[in-house]
């Protein structure tokens, strides 16, 4: 048992100093998955089937301006979470279902963001974050 512990212990170490991409809200650290370019936020989340508990995907732009998701091709429901320039949440798109229709709605942000953070739908409220909760990034 005390084998198997360490071995926990080791390979959870390890993966926090393979200095992946992680962001913390809520007091919950996150595996981020980085959509920085054009191509990588287009595809975004879409024909994926699920998504671990821990993981999301971060969306950085050059600049803050008014943002809109939709869902499009994406399986899985997710809390949208629009950031501003200083890492403060300016709006939640919570609980969003993936869209199977030709025409899919858009979910824009109430205000201007430069990062946006997807995570499976109800960690936002798991988490008890909304307008106003700040997001920390650990993208080293």
């Amino acid at each position: 048992m005390r084998l198997l512990m360490c071995v926990m212990m080791l390979t959870a170490c390890t993966a926090c100093a393979s200095g992946e991409p992680r962001v913390v809200l809520g007091g919950k650290t996150f595996a981020v998955e980085l959509a920085t370019t054009s191509e990588k936020q287009a595809l975004g989340l879409m024909f994926r089937d699920s998504m671990p508990e821990d993981e999301g995907m971060l969306f950085i732009f050059p600049n803050e301006a008014p943002r809109s998701f939709w869902m499009k091709n994406t399986r899985i429901p997710l809390d949208i979470m629009y950031f501003d320039k200083n890492l403060k949440m300016v709006s939640l798109s919570a609980d969003t279902p993936p869209c199977r229709v030709a025409r899919c709605p858009s979910y824009p942000s109430t205000g201007p963001a430069m990062y946006v953070l997807e995570l499976n739908a109800g960690k936002a409220q798991e988490l008890g974050v909304g307008p106003g909760s700040v997001l920390t990034l650990k993208l080293d």
